[in-house]
């Protein structure tokens, strides 16, 4: 396929979107190859609808769907003319800018919680998906980081680097911002589908470790920056320690969401989309920022024992003097040194 020939365009949009209680009904993962060996666990699919948008000029498709009633994805399917050319790239980051603006609120927009992702499609390549992409590897290179500048060959090589075949005639490209599919019999659905669980996990991990940091910040603000504030210590110790248990089973149940039984090619671009998307990294730095914060909490528990032991000894020895100021008065007034009124 020659650059200049219209290809199909597939921009993933993922953004937090949780759901207290859903109407529509539970469905699988669908269009993966080899499905009976593929067997995602505890992943919810619903399906919100789908529709047909304009957006920068060109006739969107858009499907919705939220994971686990907690994010929303968005599989947006359109059409381009010259998608590798510069006037391609700016002509799509059009589209793309209208998609996030129309779909994505505000506040997750304006903070950039959300997670971006393209993908071209290509059904043909001469003469092999192989020579196809070492021949365009410049614009195939711009068409993934979405510049219009040209990269340079040690840059362009880390972006060749991750292809994975499934066939002589099949081959999938994976870069942390984008991706490229060939299949000769339009058979991109099970790629796509294991992109969007990548998009998924990533943003799912970012979101815990916004929720980590806002923890550690409450601490700190709470226990070390307004010391001289009151403040419930046992309660404010009680919400911590609950939140953060909340926070360690979603993070566990983001690492165990996913199983690739059987399907060697299924598991091997699995693992390709997870060392792109450095989802490993954002697990162990993660778990780290957990492990410390179970230090600190204990750090702090320790000491509110300590100060609460020391309270204690207070009470006991104002206690005894207030004994001992009884037993001297009982003990003048019975010497008559006292005498009442």
């Amino acid at each position: 396929m020659p650059p200049s020939k219209k290809a199909e365009i597939c921009y993933i949009l993922a953004f937090p979107d949780p759901a207290d209680k859903s109407t529509e009904p539970i469905e699988q993962i669908r269009g993966l190859r080899d499905a009976p060996y593929f067997q995602p666990v505890d992943i919810d699919v619903r399906t919100l609808g789908q529709a047909e948008v304009q957006a920068g000029g060109v006739q969107v498709s858009v499907l919705r769907q939220r994971y686990d009633d907690r994010i929303q994805i968005l599989d947006c399917r359109f059409q381009m003319d010259d998608c590798l050319s510069s006037s391609g790239i700016q002509q799509r980051e059009v589209i793309e800018r209208n998609l996030r603006d129309r779909f994505i609120p505000i506040e997750h927009l304006t903070r950039g919680i959300y997670e971006e992702y393209v993908i071209l499609l290509l059904t043909k390549t001469t003469p092999t998906p192989e020579k196809y992409l070492d021949k365009n590897a410049a614009q195939i290179g711009r068409f993934i980081r979405s510049q219009r500048e040209v990269l340079d060959r040690t840059e362009l090589e880390q972006i060749l680097t991750s292809r994975i075949r499934y066939s002589t005639k099949d081959l999938t490209l994976v870069d942390w911002e984008g991706a490229v599919i060939i299949a000769e019999n339009g058979d991109f659905q099970s790629d796509i589908e294991l992109l969007k669980i990548g998009n998924y996990q990533l943003l799912r991990y970012r979101m815990l470790d916004e929720l980590v940091e806002e923890m550690l910040d409450n601490i700190n603000e709470t226990f070390f920056i307004n010391k001289r504030r009151p403040r419930r210590t046992r309660s404010a110790l009680r919400g911590i320690v609950q939140h953060r248990l909340e926070v360690m089973l979603d993070f566990e149940r983001t690492d165990q969401n996913l199983l690739l039984i059987g399907d060697w090619y299924t598991a091997k671009l699995y693992t390709t989309i997870r060392d792109e998307f450095y989802l490993e990294e954002w697990k162990s730095a993660i778990r780290a920022k957990l492990d410390n914060l179970e230090s600190i909490v204990e750090t702090i528990k320790d000491n509110f024992s300590i100060s609460w032991e020391n309270l204690m000894d207070q009470v006991q020895l104002y206690l005894w003097l207030v004994l001992l100021l009884g037993y001297l008065y009982l003990y003048f007034l019975d010497a008559g040194w006292i005498t009442l009124p």
